[in-house]
């Protein structure tokens, strides 16, 4: 086959992908606790992102862990390749102008960093859902906290494996002293400053 050549000249570029949706690509990273608020602030901004016409994903655990990467456990490596995956999965969202909100746990700096260098910095907002973890226990609203406490879950985050607090997150959110509709607004604030939308 002699007109074989490489192919990405003609690729649609993510440029015009976003130009089509009228919106520039981003990853909004949630992280902290279990129980910490992350999916609950996490699904409410997406309804507001969407009401206002914007393409949004959402990824948690609930459609990576029972798809992607249901083949993983709760070891620290297979923690650590949970998080990669997302990642990558995150930027290729991006890379077709889809706003992509991740919600995940990643306990370390160090997991949340490669996050942050595989989809880019650029393109990457750590949002620190600050939540105290005896208020995090008090709402266990799925038992995860009691099953860890009587040893059930091993290497749970908080109970018998670390979380390390981020120290530079873009955005940080204390869900003790903020109603969910404002931490939305804040959100919806960085929305506004870092993904203008683009006239078609």
């Amino acid at each position: 086959m002699n007109n074989l050549h490489p192919i990405h000249d003609s690729l649609v570029s993510r440029q015009e992908k976003e130009n089509l949706l009228a919106q520039r690509g981003m990853v909004f990273w949630f992280t902290g606790l279990s129980g910490s608020g992350k999916s609950t602030i996490a699904t409410a901004f997406q309804r507001t992102l969407y009401e206002y016409g914007y393409v949004v994903e959402v990824l948690d655990g609930d459609n990576i862990r029972t798809g992607l990467n249901n083949n993983l456990s709760f070891t620290e490596a297979d923690r650590a390749e949970n998080i990669r995956r997302i990642a990558e999965v995150a930027k290729l969202f991006c890379q077709n102008g889809i706003i992509t909100i991740c919600s995940f746990i990643s306990p370390t700096i160090a997991m949340r960093e490669q996050a942050r260098n595989i989809i880019g910095p650029d393109d990457f907002i750590e949002v620190f859902v600050d939540t105290p973890f005896e208020i995090c226990e008090q709402r266990d609203v799925k038992g995860l906290y009691a099953r860890a406490r009587k040893g059930e879950i091993k290497g749970f985050t908080g109970i018998d494996s670390p979380f390390e607090a981020p120290d530079h997150a873009e955005i940080r959110i204390t869900t003790v002293d903020t109603q969910i509709k404002d931490a939305v607004a804040k959100l919806m604030l960085t929305i506004q400053t870092r993904i203008t939308r683009i006239n078609k």
